[in-house]
């Protein structure tokens, strides 16, 4: 069988999925995230785009949490098929191509995610396959189709947005012809566009999000010192009032009672002064803003997702616990009863015993990624590039935007898996795909 080593591969990692789906019905559910995505009232969001609610509301008549969670973890295990399938079509063995995908099959907090009703899974897959795309063949056709699917991940996540950047920069470098470029501008511009207009007419205001400059001031709290910023008098109430070293992580700043930030009238004015207060920060205390980056960024050193005995919501859980009432009626109203996850020994426990083992920890993640790249410039594998720094992107800018959070460093996980066998490939792309045949010609009549 050519493909026998992927199969091997697959049976194990769906055992593991099975266990998810058995082990926690019908779902995880992140307070409170997954129930702003559950609302029956489609809007769109004020603190993260609603592209994943517009999934689930499409989902909806079924009034099955089971439902999506495994379709999520069907698309993980079909997003690992594409990679592997782009590996051997780049001369790797089925062994090395199954071997580079096992990340993604294996990985503990995929697995979470993909149990999760967030939107980190689909996100994921999203990019993916649209950077995926791009890389397997650069048409005019498959350059739509992955700027399509870039634009549903921006208003899946934010995050995702400099990646349809990316991409139109590499087909530039690459001189690919302007048809694959502008195919992929116009295509990713779509559903961003739309999305866009959906919330001018029902905030006003044509944006994705009213959070942008919420999130950047509370990064700004973990440095901002107003006796430098000097701030005017309407800034000034959003200075912080407590010693820098006393101060809680960045995202505290945006819920809790104690901030400034909740002082401040009005979704849209809130965030306009918060965004301004933070650019002056930023310009204020430079090398600050560039340290707080930096020590987020020192986690990525850490071994350990998580530990034994940390508080962390990325922990398949050990007992039950029931909904708020507050959230109770949006999560049942959605499932069509009972909502809450439940723990169902012995699978559960299996899980749990798996998660304390089952991952890549970090240091090692990032160490891959730089040879990744390092070995794609020397080989010229500019195909690799890619994923490489998108994986990159997406790994460096949640701190510079907001905070390090360790969800946000698992996206990456996909790109560097296909931007290392795209590296190590015996096969470059061919003809077809070139960038000498597919630059359109010039037009001089």
């Amino acid at each position: 069988m050519a493909h026998r080593a992927l199969v091997i591969a697959m049976l194990p990692a769906i055992a593991l999925r099975l266990l998810a789906v058995l082990g926690f019905p019908p779902s995880i559910l992140f307070f409170g995230d997954s129930f702003a995505f559950l609302r029956e009232e489609l809007a769109p969001g004020t603190t993260r785009p609603s592209g994943y609610s517009l999934l689930l509301a499409v989902l909806r008549p079924a009034h099955s949490l089971t439902l999506v969670t495994v379709l999520q973890h069907l698309l993980m295990l079909g997003l690992a098929v594409a990679v592997y399938a782009l590996l051997r079509r780049r001369g790797l063995p089925g062994w090395g191509a199954a071997l580079l995908v096992t990340p993604l099959l294996y990985d503990e907090f995929l697995i979470l995610l993909e149990h999760m009703i967030m939107a980190d899974a689909v996100f994921i897959v999203l990019v993916t396959v649209a950077i995926l795309l791009v890389v397997w063949r650069v048409t005019p056709a498959t350059a739509a189709t992955g700027g399509l699917l870039l634009g549903l991940a921006g208003i899946t996540r934010t995050v995702g947005l400099p990646l349809l950047i990316l991409t139109a920069a590499y087909l530039l470098i690459r001189r690919y012809g302007w048809r694959p470029l502008v195919a992929l501008l116009v295509a990713g511009a779509i559903p961003l566009g739309a999305y866009a207009t959906w919330t001018k007419a029902e905030k006003g205001k044509f944006a994705l999000t009213e959070a942008d400059g919420n999130f950047l001031w509370s990064r700004t709290m973990s440095f901002a010192d107003c006796s430098v910023i000097k701030p005017p008098e309407r800034l000034a109430v959003l200075c912080p009032n407590m010693p820098v070293e006393q101060r809680p992580y960045p995202p505290h700043w945006l819920w809790e009672s104690f901030s400034p930030l909740l002082k401040v009238p009005g979704t849209a004015h809130r965030n306009q002064l918060a965004g301004e207060f933070a650019r002056q920060a930023i310009l204020a205390q430079p090398g600050d803003y560039l340290a707080a980056v930096a020590t987020d960024l020192t986690q990525l050193l850490r071994w350990e997702r998580t530990a034994v005995d940390e508080k962390t919501p990325y922990k398949f859980p050990s007992d039950e616990r029931p909904l708020n009432k507050s959230v109770r009626g949006i999560a049942e109203s959605y499932e069509g009863g009972p909502a809450a996850t439940r723990v169902v020994e012995p699978l559960a426990g299996w899980l749990r015993a798996y998660q304390r083992f089952g991952y890549v920890p970090f240091p090692l993640l990032m160490l891959a990624l730089v040879g990744v790249l390092a070995t794609a410039l020397v080989r010229r594998r500019w195909d690799a590039l890619l994923p490489g720094v998108a994986a990159l992107a997406l790994v460096v800018s949640p701190p510079f935007l907001a905070a390090f959070d360790v969800r946000y460093v698992i996206p990456a996980i996909p790109l560097i898996c296909l931007a290392a066998g795209l590296t190590l490939g015996t096969r470059s792309p061919s003809r077809m795909e070139s960038p000498e045949t597919a630059r359109e010609p010039l037009n001089v009549t």
